[in-house]
């Protein structure tokens, strides 16, 4: 129990990070208790459970559960997950930066909880992390502005865009990204959504093995949140709960059975998986 609750904790913990407006910043996490899911606000060492979908109006029980009692899951069951390639100057270099978003789908099925290991396919050469923020909406967006898109976004998390590069971009690489981001255990999540936040400017750092591998901050973003949620309403329509990654920053690493990975993001936590 005494190791869960310090492992949680760490997870939870998160920098100091700017409000945005007035609004009050919460924490919902989603977590398994003897067998059963909830929702929880997270506040100190303590989970307070709700009843009721988070995206709407949940009610807070009287049930509160300590961290050290709980197995800490993805935050959120989403009906989607996309992603955005090529989103930072940093991690594309000298090539053309796009004059839209690039985006592309990652399936369900590889979300992965806080703490559970990342599964290196037996074919798989050359596996890598991507620290990233994920965007998680909170209404139905159909052909959004700018202004309907910021009040759409519910919250942000954190999130590992993991990629076999050899797949991905390789001599055998395939004719879609299905399994080089998409394979079982390669879409890491969490530790908690955090909403009331200004997502705008957070610090985000990618740790391999304790060693900074990247760190760059949100503003940074060539299409910023607001701008990604847009451009995607106007050819598929967004519903409560998709996710969408943002992009990585930086270079990239290729991990091995043993390493641990982990992202950092202000003011949410930090998202830490072993490579199995």
């Amino acid at each position: 129990m005494h190791s869960r609750r310090n492992f949680n904790a760490t997870m939870l913990a998160a920098m100091a990070a700017p409000q945005m407006g007035s609004a009050k910043v919460k924490r919902y996490v989603r977590f398994e208790h003897q067998g059963r899911t909830a929702h929880a606000l997270h506040e100190g060492d303590d989970l307070l459970v709700l009843e009721g979908n988070i995206l709407g109006s949940p009610k807070v029980t009287k049930t509160k559960r300590k961290l050290s009692e709980v197995k800490l899951l993805y935050p959120i069951v989403p009906p989607k997950v996309l992603a955005v390639g090529l989103n930072y100057k940093s991690h594309i270099g000298n090539r053309t930066p796009p004059s839209s978003p690039e985006i592309f789908y990652k399936p369900i099925t590889c979300l992965t909880n806080p703490g559970d290991p990342i599964r290196i396919p037996a074919t798989a050469k050359n596996v890598h992390y991507e620290g990233e923020l994920v965007i998680v909406i909170g209404k139905t967006l159909h052909n959004v502005n700018r202004d309907q898109a910021i009040a759409g976004i519910f919250g942000v998390t954190c999130g590992n865009d993991v990629s076999e590069r050899d797949w991905q971009n390789g001599a055998q690489k395939d004719l879609q990204w299905w399994r080089a981001k998409g394979a079982d255990t390669f879409g890491p999540l969490g530790p908690a959504i955090v909403t009331g936040l200004d997502y705008g400017k957070l610090l985000l750092e990618t740790k391999l093995n304790g060693q900074s591998v990247q760190k760059q901050y949100t503003s940074d973003l060539l299409f910023d949140c607001p701008a990604i949620v847009s451009y995607v309403s106007q050819f598929v329509t967004l519903t409560p709960g998709d996710l969408i990654y943002t992009g990585t920053p930086g270079s990239t690493k290729k991990m091995s059975p043993g390493d641990k990975v982990e992202v950092q993001i202000e003011g949410i936590g930090t998202l830490m998986n072993p490579i199995a």
